[in-house]
């Protein structure tokens, strides 16, 4: 005890240390708080932290803040002995043995939060000073890294516990400047000030803001505050006198049981509106400011008169968000008036349900501050104003034990949060592995994915990561994934855009062997025909396809017509349809007449056919083409064939329509690419079961495990297609599905 005494000073100053750091607290759990002090004195010594300054210091800082903060005694010995378990390795056991599971669990807390400071200190101090990311990335990933803060802990009091610590090392900079100062202040401003104010931790707020502020602009913070003319003390003193004179004439007016409070406007606040409104200081006007929160919406515009009679309003400055909320619904009256000392005064006046709304709900005032907008998909603004009725409502709880209960409720657990090699957090789903976090960081990188070291260890790609983790990607030079990543049951991938990307690299490498395939097949043709040296675009042209690689796919999946690009590589036309052989066109088994579900114009009860090389569908677009002999040959608008001999023979297209009671059945070719496997016909025939389709044709290839299926299927309508289609692309394997 007696060395304890000395480092304080003496034994007064000691014995009223104690009572400082255990107010509000039970004998019992002040003599805890008190045992937890010696305890902490025998360990630290003279140890030093990285910043200079005494470990023991650094200590009793931080549990005054949190004694001020009226947490209760578990967050008050761990703020004592934060340290512990960086001098004995046995520490987190011997604090659950002497003090308790609570407070070692608090401590183990602040210990994994420290770990994040090498991250948190490299990118946001060194990248904002170098200007090496753009301020749109940087805003995101210090957002990013604010999450990750509240993530990596089960129990928000850590957070708590960690501002505390932030403020009690600006405090020690503002008395021993150092160099490094500077760089922390500016960590500081993008992370831990902002938190605070999210948390509504206003006392530490303001502190971690000046200092910061006072640090990197020493001289922009002296001449404000010799602009502000006035001490501190001075300006909450005219706060004071404000809220009484206030509080009487409301009294005097039949409104009771106001709430009024107010703070002088710190000086970062201040400097924060000159430079984003662009305005001089004398334009200011909530360097000193009151709120009044009353019980109903009358009671608002009440107290609105009598400050504005008590003060002179100041013009342009009165906004009426009650009558005319804001988008976000915020709802409150804004007014600036002049005192009679010349200075300004802002007042804000609510009830309390708007109070609570701009508080808590979407119009937080955080939120509106920061600008941070909303994410259907990310519920962590609810969660941050969850957290936020808890610090309001723990002088209220008075066991500690729901107090843990609660904070344990606040974990926020649903999203993990990793770092890479360089230093950068990616946020990903809980459950994610390190495939999954390939992906995120680039489509590439998870292409040549080929192993994975977390915290150094190489450990395999299945491997669910946890928030805080270390991740490097060992990569192949060139390749792509693996089919096994696919398989549900192996546990590689967690997120779907992982899947998709996986599934569109399948997906371009059976085009490219497609097409590759294609190629072959269509410089065999042109070498049968003696046509090497053909233009490859004008053959495809003259075939109805849109450019080579149509061209190329139509020969690999054998829909090209070997008549046709012999004739036409030759030099000649297209055949006519007569002339066509019976794969183009045939005759239908049952042939529609004109009155039975198609209408020709100006003519009545031609014979019709469906072509099939297109095999139309209601409601599908559709011409007719005369035949010689055949009747009229109906054509989808779309089809190939229809317009070569449309361009052969224009006199003998007819304009057609479908009937109004079209009826029957019509035949659709279904073409599906998919990886082979055991099962997969069966599969895609179930589908064609139960949707109760007809299938009246077959044809499947399958190479270099790559499957090609054509199916010719009978069906009423083309919603019954559509539906079809979508069913068939969610069978395991298939890459692609559509109608030829």
């Amino acid at each position: 005890m007696v060395s304890v005494v000395h480092s304080v000073a003496a034994l007064s100053d000691f014995e009223q240390f104690l009572a400082t750091l255990g107010e509000g607290l039970p004998p019992a759990d002040a003599e805890r708080l008190k045992g937890a002090v010696e305890y902490a004195w025998e360990t630290y010594g003279e140890r030093t932290l990285g910043s200079g300054e005494r470990i023991w210091s650094h200590a009793l800082g931080m549990a005054v803040i949190i004694a001020g903060l009226k947490l209760d005694v578990e967050s008050r010995i761990a703020a004592v002995l934060f340290a512990i378990p960086s001098h004995d390795e046995h520490g987190i056991a011997r604090i659950e043995e002497r003090f308790g599971k609570p407070a070692a669990h608090l401590v183990h807390g602040i210990s994994r939060l420290n770990k994040l400071r090498p991250i948190t200190k490299g990118f946001v101090a060194t990248n904002i000073e170098a200007g090496e990311v753009n301020p749109t990335e940087m805003k995101a990933q210090v957002e990013v890294l604010r999450k990750m803060l509240l993530a990596m802990v089960e129990d928000i009091r850590v957070v708590l516990l960690r501002l505390a610590s932030r403020t009690q090392t600006l405090r020690f900079y503002a008395a021993n400047p150092d160099e490094l100062r500077v760089q922390v202040a500016r960590e500081t401003l993008e992370l831990y000030s902002p938190l605070a104010n999210r948390l509504g931790v206003w006392e530490l707020k303001w502190e971690l803001e000046d200092l910061s502020f006072r640090f990197i602009h020493p001289d922009v913070y002296k001449k404000i505050a010799k602009m502000l003319d006035e001490k501190r003390s001075e300006r909450e003193q005219f706060i004071v006198d404000a809220v009484t004179r206030v509080r009487q004439e409301l009294e005097a007016s039949g409104v009771m049981g106001a709430e009024i409070y107010g703070r002088p406007k710190h000086i970062y606040s201040i400097w924060n509106k000159m430079r984003k409104k662009d305005v001089e200081f004398s334009e200011v006007y909530d360097v000193r400011a009151l709120r009044i929160i009353v019980d109903d919406l009358k009671d608002c515009y009440t107290a609105l008169g009598i400050v504005h009679n008590l003060w002179l309003p100041i013009p342009k400055e009165f906004d009426d968000y009650i009558s005319n909320p804001k988008g976000n619904y915020y709802r409150s009256l804004h007014t600036a008036v002049r005192c009679p000392d010349g200075r300004s005064l802002e007042i804000q006046i609510r009830t309390w349900d708007m109070h609570k709304h701009a508080e808590l709900g979407v119009a937080a005032h955080w939120r509106y501050k920061e600008g941070t907008k909303r994410s259907a998909e990310d519920n962590y603004d609810e969660k941050i104003a969850w957290l936020r009725q808890l610090l309001t409502w723990k002088d209220e709880v008075a066991d500690s034990s729901d107090w843990v209960k609660h904070y344990k409720q606040a974990a926020l657990d649903e999203t993990i949060y990793v770092i890479t090699p360089q230093g950068k957090v990616v946020d990903l789903p809980a459950g994610s592995t390190p495939v999954d976090f390939a992906y995120r960081v680039h489509t590439d990188l998870g292409h040549r994915c080929r192993g994975a070291k977390v915290g150094g260890q190489l450990v395999p790609l299945n491997t669910a990561l946890e928030t805080g983790q270390e991740v490097e990607i060992v990569t192949a030079k060139h390749g792509g994934p693996s089919r096994d990543w696919l398989n549900p049951s192996l546990g590689y991938i967690h997120t779907k855009s992982a899947r998709v990307k996986v599934r569109a690299w399948f997906s371009n490498l059976a085009l490219e062997e497609t097409l590759a395939e294609g190629r072959g097949l269509i410089a065999k043709e042109l070498q049968r025909a003696g046509q090497t040296g053909a233009n490859i675009e004008e053959l495809a042209h003259k075939l109805g396809f849109a450019k080579a690689d149509d061209l190329y796919i139509a020969a690999a999946r054998g829909d090209l017509n070997q008549r046709q690009f012999q004739a036409v590589a030759k030099g000649g036309d297209l055949l006519a349809e007569t002339q066509l052989p019976d794969a183009v066109v045939a005759k239908p088994a049952k042939p529609v007449e004109g009155n039975q579900g198609i209408l020709i114009v100006g003519v009545d009860k031609l014979l019709t056919q469906l072509a099939r090389c297109c095999k139309p569908a209601p409601p599908d677009e559709i011409q007719g083409f005369i035949t010689r002999g055949k009747g009229i040959s109906i054509h989808r608008m779309d089809c190939p064939n229809f317009a070569n001999l449309a361009a052969l023979h224009p006199e003998r297209v007819i304009e057609t329509d479908w009937g109004i009671q079209t009826t029957g059945v019509f035949a659709c070719d279904i073409v599906v690419d998919a990886h082979d496997r055991q099962g997969l016909l069966r599969d895609i025939s179930e589908i064609f079961t139960r949707e109760k389709l007809n299938v009246v044709g077959v044809n499947t290839q399958s190479k270099q495990s790559k499957a090609h299926m054509s199916f010719t299927v009978e069906i009423t309508n083309l919603q019954q297609l559509q539906r079809t289609l979508t069913l068939i692309h969610e069978v395991e394997g298939v890459v692609g599905v559509r109608r030829a």
